[in-house]
């Protein structure tokens, strides 16, 4: 009996993966099973690149990490126990060695029964005073993680921010790039959002804090900054750069680099027009290199230090390509290391000329399986808008396509709403398992996008259910007049805004699409607003709350742009997926949805995930979803 559950559950996967997959193309286990590259950093004699390969076991629900060494200059890796022996400079160390940066949780707030009641000690309610009571996936507790430096020796302790209820990292994605040295160890530089309550909800300014060990005295770097201040990093001659939105309670503004010399700030990208992921220091303290979204990629950037106030600041794009070089790991004189992916490809290591952008595939942990599988062809096609311009949109065909055939076609709506749809390779909403199963995918660089200019990116703000869903109209129906499309077996899926999209195309789409599927989509604005818990995004993007009756921006979003306020006129089968512990999109919207498809009689599925947030992350579940999601788009195209 121990190995009945291995093999049903084997059998199963095999058969939904085949049913209408070739083996020589990508299906839900393949995709699971991939081996996983993460950076570790570059060795300090700057030979040799670490970096882990993580593996998943679909079967036991698991995952499993190992270590590697490889040459720069390419070779076979060497499997590690660990690091050490590299040298690889623990960056939470102090430069003199006498103190390390760690994080711990510290009880500030009382909000359970037994805070405030200890005797009865088998209670479990929760009593909160103030908003942000639950963030992302996660009730508020009453802990904040705090950073502290420990004494090497004593192991004594001092936390940075005492009686401060703020959270460094920030939550829920903050990392140990949130605290760091200064060169000189005088100083720890931390960011965090000291607000707490509705303050904290409605609002995004986060700033560099810099803590003085010897005065313990803290200051407040970007104090004059009403927006987002991140990951801040000293080059090797110690000039501190940074991450800065301008805006208050805009998650998506400009991200500019900022350098601080000689008590001035200057922005070194403020004409550029893009938007900045991150950045990382030359050695030589002279150059910036930074990734960046542009033309549906994303590609590494360097700019110089201008040496006086008169000579302009130049941007150079170093790479060029249909991939995203999506991190960079380090550099010796010549030769940068970074992560790149495309839309059939994983993350693997790569190394960058920087004298001329070329590049070289430096780990090969996913070649073999690549190599004997039939990939997709991804086509980058510009397409007019309703209003005159250019889109990009990618369409991504299925493997050993025939341009005399017709397939059925799918009609991708991205998230965010203001992500990049570059060539990124998703372990979820995966283009090349899609197209494995014999799609056509139509992924449109709509209104909303980054990598277009500011303006593309901004346009969708206040305007959900405006241009950007004629974009996605245009999209699908430029590629309907192919020969090779089947228009009478379109779908149109999507997760977050895509599901937002999807509930609102549902209603408006003039037969155009035989199935919809919305995973963790915006149903209701209104319930909406009343259960999020980052105010500061439905804010910013709807204009306000509903019932300000005066506020003609919300009241549209409340009505003219709410799928609720439009769903009398569903009229096909919607799949729709909703996790139960994301507090993004709460539950509610989901339920409401489906609820509302059920009692209009239209085919429609609800695929509840109880312990899932915002993404499906377990590995069992995620079959499942891969499994539910095309057996759904059989049935329905």
């Amino acid at each position: 009996m121990k190995n009945y559950f291995p093999v049903v559950f084997i059998g199963v996967v095999l058969l939904l993966s085949t049913a209408v997959v070739a083996q020589d193309t990508m299906n839900p286990l393949t995709l699971l099973e991939l081996s996983r590259v993460s950076p570790i950093g570059i060795s300090e004699d700057q030979q040799n690149v670490v970096y882990s390969i993580t593996n998943v076991d679909v079967v036991e629900n698991t995952k499993s990490t190992k270590l590697y060494v490889l040459p720069i200059v390419g070779g076979i890796p060497k499997e590690i126990s660990d690091f050490s022996d590299f040298i690889i400079h623990d960056p939470k160390i102090s430069p003199d060695g006498k103190w390390k940066l760690i994080t711990e949780n510290v009880k500030m707030q009382k909000i359970s029964g037994q805070d405030y009641y200890p005797f009865l000690e088998k209670s479990n309610v929760q009593i909160y005073n103030d908003l942000n009571y639950r963030h992302w996936d996660t009730w508020e507790d009453g802990n904040f993680s705090h950073v502290f430096i420990e004494n090497t020796n004593t192991k004594e302790r001092i936390d940075l921010m005492p009686n401060e209820p703020y959270n460094c990292p920030q939550q829920p994605f903050g990392g140990d790039e949130d605290y760091i040295w200064s060169p000189d160890g005088v100083h720890v530089l931390y960011v965090a959002k000291k607000k707490v309550g509705k303050a904290y909800a409605t609002s995004t300014n986060t700033d560099i804090y810099s803590y003085n060990i010897k005065t313990k005295a803290t200051s407040n770097i970007t104090s004059e900054n009403p927006g987002y201040d991140t990951q801040p990093a000293f080059s090797s001659t110690g000039t501190l750069a940074w991450l800065q939105m301008k805006r208050d309670g805009y998650e998506s503004d400009k991200n500019d680099i900022i350098i601080y010399v000689d008590g001035k700030k200057t922005n070194l990208t403020e004409h550029w027009d893009g938007t900045v992921n991150s950045f990382h220091w030359s050695n030589d303290g002279k150059k910036i290199y930074f990734i960046a979204p542009v033309d549906g990629t994303v590609q590494l950037f360097e700019v110089e230090l201008p040496k006086s106030d008169k000579k302009p600041i130049t941007i150079k794009q170093i790479t060029n390509g249909q991939f995203d070089v999506n991190g960079i790991v380090g550099h010796t004189k010549t030769t940068m290391v970074v992560t790149r992916q495309d839309m059939n490809h994983a993350t693997e290591l790569y190394t960058v000329e920087l004298k001329d952008g070329s590049m070289k595939q430096l780990t090969h942990a996913n070649d073999a399986i690549y190599d004997n599988m039939s990939l997709s062809k991804v086509e980058k096609r510009m397409i007019k808008t309703t209003d005159g311009k250019e889109m990009l949109t990618w369409v991504i065909y299925p493997p050993d396509f025939d341009s005399t055939k017709v397939y059925p076609t799918l009609l991708y709506c991205q998230g965010g709403p203001q992500g990049a749809l570059s060539q990124f390779y998703s372990y979820r909403w995966n283009f090349q398992l899609m197209a494995a199963h014999g799609y056509i995918v139509v992924a449109p660089n709509r209104r909303g996008m980054p990598g277009h200019g500011v303006e593309w990116n901004e346009q969708i703000s206040k305007d959900y259910g405006g241009q950007n869903m004629h974009d996605y109209l245009s999209a699908i129906d430029a590629l309907a007049q192919e020969p090779y499309v089947d228009s009478r077996r379109m779908g149109c899926i999507g997760a977050s805004y895509g599901g937002y999209s999807a509930f609102y195309l549902a209603a408006i789409h003039e037969k155009r699409f035989k199935s919809f599927i919305a995973h963790d989509g915006i149903f209701n604005w209104k319930s909406m607003y009343g259960t999020t818990e980052e105010l500061f995004f439905v804010n910013w993007d709807l204009g306000g709350p509903y019932w300000e009756k005066g506020n003609e921006t919300a009241q549209k979003a409340y009505t003219v742009f709410n799928p609720a306020e439009r769903v009398q006129d569903w009229d096909t089968p919607i799949l729709i997926i909703q996790g139960g512990k994301d507090y993004r999109v709460p539950i509610g919207q989901g339920l409401e949805a489906f609820q509302a498809a059920q009692l209009l009689g239209l085919k429609s599925r609800l695929l509840y995930f109880p312990e899932e947030n915002h993404w499906v992350l377990d590995y069992q579940n995620s079959v499942i979803w891969h499994s539910e999601f095309f057996k759904w788009l059989k049935e329905t195209l």
